[in-house]
């Protein structure tokens, strides 16, 4: 399938903001699943952006706004071509075991140990454990069951949670929205020693009515010994298919925010997040040779981050 992804970001001030420094991950990564055929970055006030790979491997465009300015506005238009689930590699039995015993797993500690929102509190764990309760020990099975159990045991419930909810918070709420089903399913997924890490992209919704909202989406991966990452949505409670495009992974919220910053000067008036996925024929791709840049980050209050909370389109 051929996607085509226009992602704005745009912060308007109180006043004037000056010596703004953002960071932006926006930029589609490639993948076995996926290629980003193409990605334009445009920033206004008119700026140079560079980029480099954060410790993730995420792509993260960085750019400075030294002079006053009463807006930023940070717009992406990616292409990206993804494949369909049934032509993706077949998922193995891989028992607990198995897991556990693979040299990988270690090396992997930090996707089955908790990070700042996803504390392995022992509440978690219970939860996790009455859900695979039933004696099978298929890892993937196991991912599967405890998305499946967060997708019908939560409510999905826009403005029930805030950008900063733990996981531990949405558990005991059991409602929230993607970020919120994301972190619990790695919780649950951790607490039984499954490397599972957070996923940020966007989601194509056909079904998608006129006027109605899109946004970015959130999902997890789960890590299986020779398979590698594997993709499962809570929120819709299913694999990752061709719909899905992969942006940032990471522990967890804190290392994928698609837009951060810093600046000095009146505080955030007003925050709008505007996204438009839509499917697109091959034939309508760029040229070869545009611009290609990546993701750049908005402008935040002084010494602190500006970040948007999004749900499920």
């Amino acid at each position: 399938m051929h996607l085509r992804v226009v992602h704005r970001t745009l912060f308007t001030y109180a006043g004037e903001a000056t010596e703004s420094f953002n960071e932006l991950r926006l930029r589609p990564a490639d993948t076995e699943s996926q290629r980003c055929l193409a990605f334009d970055l445009r920033i206004t006030p008119a700026t140079e952006a560079r980029d480099y790979r954060d410790f993730h491997g995420n792509t993260v465009h960085y750019f400075e706004v030294p002079d006053p300015h009463a807006q930023l506005c940070v717009t992406t238009i990616s292409r990206v071509e993804t494949v369909p689930l049934n032509e993706r590699a077949v998922v193995p039995e891989v028992s607990v075991t198995e897991l556990s015993a693979s040299p990988e797993h270690e090396m992997l500690a930090e996707f089955h140990t908790s990070s700042p929102y996803v504390p392995l509190e022992v509440e978690i764990w219970r939860e996790a454990q009455d859900v695979v309760s039933d004696g099978s020990s298929d890892v993937w099975s196991h991912v599967r069951r405890l998305g499946e159990h967060v997708h019908r045991t939560f409510a999905y419930r826009p403005n029930s949670t805030g950008v900063h909810t733990l996981a531990t918070d949405a558990l005991r709420q059991r409602c929230g929205v993607c970020q919120d089903f994301a972190h619990v399913h790695l919780g649950l997924c951790r607490s039984l020693g499954i490397p599972a890490r957070y996923v940020s992209g966007y989601f194509f919704n056909p079904s998608r009515r006129p006027r109605e909202n899109e946004a970015s989406h959130a999902w997890i991966e789960a890590w299986l010994p020779g398979v590698g990452w594997l993709a499962y949505d809570p929120t819709h409670a299913r694999p990752a298919d061709d719909r899905y495009v992969r942006v940032a992974v990471g522990r967890d919220y804190t290392d994928i925010r698609p837009v951060s910053g810093t600046y000095r000067g009146a505080p955030t008036r007003s925050l709008r997040v505007d996204v438009c996925v839509r499917q697109v024929r091959p034939s309508h791709l760029y040229p070869s040779g545009v611009r290609s840049t990546g993701p750049s980050a908005a402008g935040s209050v002084p010494s602190a981050s500006i970040t948007a909370e999004t749900s499920p389109a």
